[in-house]
């Protein structure tokens, strides 16, 4: 006697979400199909396929992770395809999730680090969409801020354990002040076995950690040179042995300490160290390129970072290792993008404005978004960049500091410019003018935004120019910006450079143009920067029209002789 197959169970989860959501079958089959197309995949599903969804058949593949997508989007809401009553498999938006939890956020982005590895090609696979976009900007908007970070202390009210030791700041202390409670004294950079980094960016690394910004005695804490944290700083609760801080500790627990386990006490010296790292491979990334260190800052990541978060600390030690942090998964998202690897660069943006979020830091959140916009203008995605400047300068409000004001509709007008609105465009940009020019020098201004002045501007604006095809505009712009740009602003110097040799060729000053474009070109030689070699290309697709010219086939040979 034959065996009957299994009788399939109707799938009522999925037809409550279908009537909720008011979808008709075809409707629902179309919508998957175009999430599909978005991610490479020529689908051609039907109303017969929801139906046969419906009576218990389960799609395959990544199929039920678009699908959950399609009504997390309609309904407003996160929902997997177990909600649904589908198969789990792995979701389609991988790492763009916008964790509902800090330690959600902590198993995601450090997914993110471990699975970070091999070749620039096999890393530029990873799909960029714009659609990744919608949901965490939008959960970064209006979502509650996180009422607890701490691990490992407890909550609010409780008794503390161990008086004599002590759980972190003295009574009294606020969020900047409880960092004095650490010991003041880095930690050993060695990790897991193998350490984080090798080779000569290793030992820059190890030196950057091992000197670092001073401790929690030192004139700085550890805030360092960014002066994020008020006028206290790591020093601002009597350092590591005054009167309010924490007993010194035997030399077996000190030894214990630093060896990076699940109950290791993140200290002031900890995050003082992960913002010097910081600083190291922003000045690595802007004079070399994003290829140059990248994977070493990884690295670092995976070896140091995620022990630190997975360790013990106070609520206020808490929000600033999450800071701290999510500064250096943006850095790795910025590099990912400068080797053209926007899929994995779209995936520690997401997660570095969820971090900024733990964080409490919403004007370091609204810098995260101006990065996203900045790659989704330099993909052609102009609409997109429009709002992201636009939720940026929702979530900060109109009380943020002149030149953070500035720098949000600078980057509103960029995506304008893509789109060839010149009215939005001029109208953002003259915003983004009369913000800067309000500025006083004695404003608090986040040490990220003090890169963005006048030669910045003039930067902004010619490359809006250049876009709109305003290329005398364009012209004066850029020739301001590279007058006004310090000599350690490498890359964007060249970047601005090609975008005057394009005015100039706009201009029909042929000759000129191509000594810019050569210049450029032979510091995009020097550099490991996708984006570099490609400004260039651009520049040379433009020279098309004129290739029979004599500057243009010296343009050539010169560029033929870089190698």
């Amino acid at each position: 006697m034959t065996e009957r197959p299994p009788q399939r169970i109707p799938n009522r989860q999925l037809a409550a979400l279908i009537a909720e959501a008011g979808f008709s079958n075809a409707g629902l089959a179309r919508r998957v199909d175009q999430l599909g197309l978005e991610h490479g995949l020529d689908l051609r599903y039907d109303k017969t396929s929801v139906t046969r969804w419906l009576r218990g058949q389960q799609p395959r593949g990544t199929t039920p992770a678009l699908i959950a997508e399609v009504f997390t989007r309609r309904l407003g809401r996160r929902l997997t395809a177990q909600d649904l009553g589908l198969d789990a498999c792995a979701p389609v938006y991988a790492g763009l999730e916008f964790a509902a939890t800090p330690q959600e956020a902590v198993d995601i982005v450090s997914g993110l680090w471990r699975k970070d590895s091999g070749s620039h090609a096999e890393l530029r696979k990873i799909a960029f969409t714009p659609a990744g976009l919608v949901v965490p900007s939008r959960d970064w908007l209006i979502g509650r801020p996180d009422d607890r970070v701490a691990r490992g202390d407890p909550p609010p009210g409780a008794a503390p354990a161990g008086a004599a030791v002590g759980a972190g700041a003295g009574p009294g202390a606020g969020a900047a002040g409880a960092a004095g409670a650490g010991t003041g004294r880095l930690p050993a950079q060695g990790g897991r076995a193998g350490g984080p980094l090798g080779g000569p960016a290793g030992a820059a690394v190890g030196r950057a950690v091992g000197q670092g910004a001073p401790g929690a005695h030192g004139a700085q804490g550890s805030h360092g040179t960014h002066g994020t944290h008020g006028p206290h700083g790591a020093h601002g609760s009597h350092g590591a042995h005054g009167p309010q801080g924490r007993a010194p500790l035997p030399r077996q627990r000190r030894h214990d300490r630093d060896r990076r386990g699940p109950g290791y006490r993140v200290t002031s010296g900890d995050i003082a160290a992960l913002r010097s790292v910081g600083e190291l491979f922003a000045t690595l990334d802007q004079t070399y390129g994003g290829g140059h260190a990248r994977q070493a800052l990884v690295r670092y990541l995976e070896h140091e970072g995620e022990p630190m978060l997975r360790g013990s600390y106070n609520e206020a030690t808490g929000r600033r290792l999450f800071g701290a942090i999510a500064d250096l998964t943006r850095l790795a998202g910025w590099t990912s993008f400068d080797i053209a690897a926007h899929g994995l660069a779209q995936r520690y943006f997401v997660q570095a404005l969820r971090l900024a979020q733990a964080a409490g830091d919403r004007t370091y959140g609204s810098y995260v978004l101006v990065t996203m916009s900045r790659q989704a203008v330099y993909l052609g995605h102009g609409r997109e960049a429009v709002q992201l400047a636009r939720v940026a300068q929702q979530g900060v409000g109109g009380g943020a500091p002149p030149v953070l004001q500035s720098l949000l509709h600078a980057i509103e007008a960029r995506g304008h410019g893509v789109l060839g609105e010149v009215r939005a465009c001029t109208a953002s940009l003259a915003r983004a003018e009369r913000s800067l020019e309000a500025a006083r020098p004695g404003d608090e201004v986040p040490y990220w935004a003090r890169l963005f002045d006048e030669a910045q501007l003039a930067d902004e604006f010619g490359h809006c120019h250049r876009d709109l095809q305003q290329y005398r505009a364009a012209a004066q712009h850029a020739e301001r910006s590279l007058q006004l740009h310090g000599a350690g602003f490498a890359r964007s110097r060249l970047f601005c450079r090609v975008v005057l040799a394009t005015a100039r060729l706009g201009l029909g000053e042929l000759e000129q143009a191509c000594q810019l474009g050569a210049e450029a070109a032979q510091q995009a030689s020097e550099m490991r920067s996708v984006r570099a070699a490609e400004y260039v290309r651009d520049f040379e697709r433009r020279l098309e029209p004129y290739r029979d010219a004599a500057p243009v086939r010296g343009y050539r040979e010169r560029v033929a002789a870089l190698g």
